[in-house]
């Protein structure tokens, strides 16, 4: 039988909750948003006190989204046992001694009527059958014709949803919907109620009670039916409930169907033991005689699987305890740390047989790569300018070094479950194959191997580079012992060029580079500190001079902003002469790791920056001084504070304008040597404070903070 597209309305509810004046359906809010979640049971508050966390009903989530429309849902096909009923169309075609086209609907006295025909009665007719039931019904008048009937719109039905369910009333809904539908419609059981025994009732009989278990669990709705006009759907309370938590598959609480449900079934309706559960034993938490509880231990073999759960159980599946029984631990400064496996008289050097076993990955990664960037990132080396994709030349170390004087093992002392480290010297274990040295390992032994930069070693022991580069005649990276000096390096470097200055050599040191950045670090927040004080003070004492004390405020942050940005160079200063030029005038000072050394050409000017009217380098002038030099750029501007100008050396030193005038001579008679900075502030505000920031503006320049940065214009 040819049947045409229908069109069938989903559920639409009439609650209490829901339905607008004189029992009609209220008019549906879209789109809908998630429901918030029930609040929880006694039970699931009693099982979140025991197991830590609060465990869920199981198949609860499955009615947390609600219908997203109600909408009708088009071409959707009838079932052939589909019956005819009140309210539902017909498509009725004849053709031959009879022509007839036309739609009807199954009125209350389910008939339909057709011209030259009368009325045919077609309710509790299936689908299947309508075909044979008019052709039939006609052949009493007429004889040669041919017809067929298709289906229209289907006719809407009312459902009863009661009991504990999650949203309980009245709903209007296809002739279509099942059982199945209608209960997500509703929005399920609530949390009070069953999901186990969800009964439809028709004439006062069950006709079906359906477990949602199935649907869930195994995706089984056999018992699923067609509902009917008038069909009671009843939500009964939960039955007995079980939590069952810690390693399983589905941690829940789940209700039990009858009183026969055995251990082995809760663990399998929470999906079995996951992959890490102890699958040795179990413990049960029960409520004895709803007095008091208990806990009772069984094992998971066969018979204890047979224990029967009772209503109020909560069952713990334990975790594994991550322990290896044969297995010993390899960490720390090593190519490939992990666990390896143990075996009676194994020992130190079982474990690490040699000594590339020694150099990590991180070390392999630097050692190959080509070009800056990721270590792994690996591109064709550039062939003409040196950027920031140029090839690497850097020589430095590519990984801390190892510390071959110290290695400890960590044992469990199974007796009294204490620690216990067992030093030993790595280096004449792998090394020198020492006995004494290579100690027997015992099962869980954790073996930690350490780089120089884990635990310090002393500097004899230290590998230590510097870099020299300028006006030496074999300027590069050199690899330096303890006690080394400055004038030992140079003396190795071939010594200085013609061209070299030796007086503005720049000598710079790490560690007094860090120690320089801390105290411009502190300076700042200090100062940050008095500006916030010092501003909450004068509003408070002068309101009415709000605007110009944030305006003040304002200004002295630009320029604590300058001075967190100025970054220390741990330039020290050598205390050479300007006429110096050979290695017998370099001190002696003891190297460290990383310290660079540059010797620069003897320079050709001299520079003048800050508040003056120009900016720039100027031809150094043999006698020339500050004044000289000031005049030539175009003397202080507007805002210049030549009271507190300063004279950086090619050395590294600062000369200042009241250093000078206790010398006995003025600043501006000073003589100028090559390669020298004259800085010239601007004016602060006077004040205690202004007076403060010029000092520590000071300190940040006798850091060796570069001219341009102390310059505040």
């Amino acid at each position: 039988m040819e049947q045409l597209p229908t069109s069938i309305p989903v559920i639409t509810p009439i609650s209490s909750e829901a339905a607008g004046e004189g029992g009609k359906p209220a008019t549906a809010k879209a789109p809908f948003q998630p429901e918030p979640p029930p609040p929880p049971t006694e039970f699931q508050l009693m099982v979140a006190d025991s197991v830590g966390k609060m465990l869920p009903i199981y198949g609860a989530s499955l009615f947390r989204q609600p219908p997203s429309t109600f909408a009708p849902v088009e071409n959707v096909p009838v079932p052939a046992d589909y019956v005819i009923g009140p309210g539902d169309e017909l498509y009725v075609r004849l053709w031959g001694q009879l022509n007839v086209e036309l739609r009807v609907t199954v009125d209350r006295n389910g008939q339909v009527f057709v011209p030259k025909v009368g009325p045919i009665s077609v309710a509790g007719v299936h689908v299947s059958q309508l075909d044979a039931h008019f052709r039939q019904q006609i052949e009493r008048i007429f004889r040669n014709f041919d017809l067929t009937v298709t289906l229209g719109k289907l006719r809407s039905i009312d459902v009863f949803f009661v009991g504990e369910a999650r949203r309980p009333g009245t709903y209007t809904i296809s002739s279509l919907s099942t059982l199945v539908n209608a209960i997500f419609a509703a929005g399920g059981p609530a949390p009070q109620g069953s999901m186990r025994h969800i009964q439809l009732k028709r004439d006062g009989q069950i006709i079906t009670e359906f477990d949602l278990y199935d649907l869930l669990s195994k995706g089984d709705k056999s018992k699923d039916m067609a509902l009917l006009p008038g069909d009671v759907i009843y939500v009964p309370p939960a039955g007995p409930q079980v939590a069952v938590a810690g390693s399983v598959n589905t941690p829940s609480i789940y209700e039990l169907k009858d009183g026969k449900t055995s251990l082995a079934d809760v663990i399998e309706l929470a999906g079995g033991l996951n992959t890490v559960a102890d699958g040795s034993k179990a413990t049960i938490e029960r409520i004895d005689q709803r007095q008091i509880r208990s806990v009772t231990e069984f094992s998971l073999d066969a018979k204890g699987q047979q224990e029967m759960v009772k209503d109020g159980d909560i069952v713990r599946i334990l975790s594994i305890v991550p322990r290896f029984e044969n297995a010993v631990t390899l960490r720390g400064n090593v190519a490939n740390p992990g666990r390896y496996p143990w075996h009676a008289g194994m020992k130190i050097r079982d474990l690490l047989p040699n000594k590339d076993m020694l150099l990590t990955r991180n070390y392999w990664q630097s050692q190959n790569a080509l070009v800056t960037g990721a270590s792994t990132q690996y591109e064709k080396p550039a062939q003409s300018k040196a950027d920031q994709e140029s090839l690497r030349t850097e020589v430095k170390l590519n990984a801390p070094e190892i510390n071959w004087d110290y290695a400890v093992i960590q044992r469990l002392n199974p007796v009294d479950l204490s620690t216990t480290l067992i030093p030993f010297s790595l280096g004449k274990a792998v090394l020198e194959h020492d006995e004494a040295n290579n100690v027997e390992l015992q099962a869980g032994d954790v073996v930690s191997v350490f780089s120089q930069h884990d635990i310090s070693v002393s500097t004899k022991r230290q590998t230590m580079f510097v870099r020299v580069e300028g006006e030496v005649r074999v300027p590069g990276i050199y690899r330096i012992q303890q006690g080394d000096t400055l004038r030992d390096l140079l003396e190795r470097a071939g010594g200085f060029t013609e061209n070299a200055y030796v007086y503005g050599m720049q000598f710079t040191r790490e560690s007094a580079r860090l120690e320089q950045q801390a105290s411009l670090n502190r300076i700042a927040a200090e100062m940050e500190a008095q500006i916030h004080e010092k501003s909450i003070a004068n509003t408070r004492a002068n309101p009415e001079n709000a605007a110009a004390i944030a305006a003040q405020t304002e200004s002295q942050r630009g320029l604590l902003e300058q001075l967190r940005s100025a970054k220390a160079s741990g330039r020290i200063v050598l205390q050479l002469k300007p006429r110096d030029t050979g290695l017998a005038a370099v001190p002696r000072v003891v190297l460290e790791d990383l310290d660079r050394v540059l010797v620069p050409p003897r320079s050709q000017v001299v520079s003048v920056v800050g508040s003056v009217f120009n900016q720039s380098s100027f031809l150094y002038r043999k006698g020339a001084t500050v004044g000289y030099y000031i005049r030539a750029a175009g003397n202080g501007n507007a805002i210049a504070d030549l009271r507190r100008a300063l004279l950086v050396r090619a050395d590294g030193s600062v000369i200042g304008h009241k250093t000078s005038v206790f010398f006995g001579e003025s600043f501006e008679s000073i003589h100028v040597l090559p390669g020298d900075a004259i800085v010239i502030p601007a004016k602060l505000q006077s004040g205690g404070f202004s007076k403060a920031m010029r000092d520590w503006l000071l300190v940040a320049s006798q850091a060796s903070i570069a001219a341009a940065v102390i310059a505040i214009h």
